[in-house]
């Protein structure tokens, strides 16, 4: 996955000046404090170095898991055109641009950032774009502008910055701006997935309807020390790999998002929670279900299109593991 190429050339040129050696360090800071989940008090992204380091080395990877979340929302709520958006913890708008991808029907956006310096980048990125946004300064777990509900609220790489016994109150607050549908990215580590949960309990108690991944609304059959997450291949820039002092072209961006809405979507049958490992004549997928389980199946040349459908299968797909139908791309 790309940035949409808007996006792209304005990062290119916002960065285009800036010494390669002053973006590695800054990208080095950064990363660390994101591995580290350092929780301080101070912004990760404190400065305009570090934003447009953020811009180099973080950017590409959250565009690619949050427009991925954005896709298994729109295949299961195929009704859903969104045409006002709030963003809250918006970085430079990655969520913003996602959604105008996925959905061209976007046109306004509320996008509340508590860092002055990434508000600044993000508003002229934005300038490259379609939509009329409004950038706000505000907190998720401290004071967020009055505003009328939004037909999509995204929440992108924000809990792992905050408390996470404050995890239910920010998720509440973000449910009442909600319209639509809420949308809630981590990252795609063990804890990411604790919080998914922490969050993803407490929108099913003020009676939301779970639209993705999940494909049901019971407890997750999943149990540590496994953890639910899915993967999102980045192409990487020049810059992106310069930046990051890295080697390859690419690099993979784990993730796992909670989706939830105000009105029913239409679930798959199953979700593929795995690479698929198909080898010769016979494929495994490990499925999550819609009665609530989750399990490894194993098909074969036998099993005619479910075996055809594995082997197209993709880690994160909707499938049809009756054979009813095709698996659809996530």
């Amino acid at each position: 996955m790309e940035l949409p190429a808007p996006l792209r050339a304005a990062v290119d040129q916002m960065l285009a000046r800036e010494p390669l050696e002053r973006l590695q360090r800054a990208s080095e800071k950064l990363s660390d404090r994101y591995r580290r989940e350092v929780r301080d008090g101070k912004f990760h992204i404190d400065g305009e170095l570090a934003a447009k380091a953020y811009l180099a080395t973080r950017l590409p990877a959250t565009f690619a898991a949050v427009r991925a979340a954005l896709s298994m929302v729109e295949e299961a709520s195929p009704s859903f055109a969104p045409e006002s958006l709030i963003d809250v913890g918006a970085g430079p708008g990655t969520a913003l641009w996602a959604a105008a991808d996925c959905w061209p029907e976007l046109r306004r956006a509320s996008l509340v950032e508590a860092s002055a310096a990434i508000r600044s980048v993000g508003d002229a990125l934005a300038k490259a774009g379609q939509v009329d946004c409004q950038w706000l300064a505000g907190d998720l777990t401290g004071s967020i502008p009055q505003l009328p509900p939004a037909d999509l609220v995204t929440l992108a790489y924000v809990l792992d910055e905050i408390d996470e016994n404050a995890i239910p109150a920010a998720v509440s607050r973000l449910w009442a701006l909600t319209g639509h549908t809420l949308v809630i990215v981590e990252p795609g580590t063990p804890a990411g997935w604790r919080r998914i949960l922490t969050a993803r309990a407490t929108l099913l108690e003020a009676g939301a309807h779970i639209v993705a991944p999940c494909p049901h609304a019971a407890a997750c059959p999943i149990e540590a020390p496994d953890w639910c997450h899915f993967s999102r291949r980045v192409a990487r820039s020049r810059v992106h790999r310069l930046a990051k002092q890295g080697e390859v072209p690419w690099e993979d961006e784990k993730y796992i998002f909670i989706a939830a809405s105000r009105h029913p979507a239409g679930p798959p049958e199953a979700r593929v929670l795995a690479p698929p490992r198909v080898s010769g004549g016979v494929g495994r997928l490990k499925l999550c279900r819609t009665d609530g389980s989750a399990s490894e199946i194993t098909v074969s040349r036998r099993d005619g299109a479910i075996f055809k459908a594995a082997r197209r299968a993709d880690w994160g797909d909707a499938f049809d593991a009756r054979g009813d139908g095709d698996v659809a791309d996530a």
